[in-house]
């Protein structure tokens, strides 16, 4: 039996959740395309998202995420990482809802620190403490986060392989996003 994806999968959350990760093995396990609008970002831009933040700002930045994100969800049926802020605008959120399906990949701090503490791609997180930072944003983001469709915690310790899997059973247990 082929079960097929009738809407894209959009995962949500902080930096370090597994968006990437998971949301790789999940399109594969789905045989539909995986898309990391931060990726897109950087493309259209000739730029990374450090620079953009840089040159240009990170309210410039969140209008370039809410184009590109507009764009994907009017494709087909695929799943996408984005950045950790995109949920946060409304009009994001919207979007999702109109055209996706959200899932949020939640996460304790300690989790996402042990996963970012060691990379200088995150602006936000440029910071004197970057772990309480961290904890800031978590703690200002998880109410929103919570809006989600599905949520599907994250706990350091699970294989990328075993979380895809939680994910698609979660999508096939909401209504209308997978048929068979």
């Amino acid at each position: 039996m082929v079960t097929r994806l009738k809407k894209t999968v959009v995962l949500v959350g902080m930096m370090g959740a597994g968006k990437t990760a998971v949301g790789t093995q999940l399109a594969r396990q789905l045989g539909v395309p995986f898309v990391d609008t931060d990726h897109e970002i950087e493309a259209a831009a000739h730029r990374t998202i450090p620079e953009i933040f840089a040159r240009d700002g990170e309210e410039f930045f969140r209008a370039r995420e809410t184009q590109v994100l507009e764009r994907l969800l009017q494709g087909a049926p695929s799943v996408l990482s984005t950045g950790g802020g995109a949920f946060l605008a409304e009009a994001n959120r919207d979007l999702i809802r109109d055209k996706g399906v959200s899932v949020w990949l939640s996460a304790d701090l300690d989790t996402l620190w042990q996963r970012v503490r060691n990379r200088n791609t995150r602006p936000l997180l440029r910071t004197p403490n970057p772990r309480r930072t961290l904890a800031d944003l978590l703690a200002a983001r998880e109410g929103i986060y919570a809006q989600a469709c599905i949520t599907v915690p994250s706990k350091r310790g699970t294989s990328v392989e075993r979380m895809a899997q939680r994910v698609q059973e979660a999508l096939a247990a909401y209504p209308d996003v997978m048929e068979d």
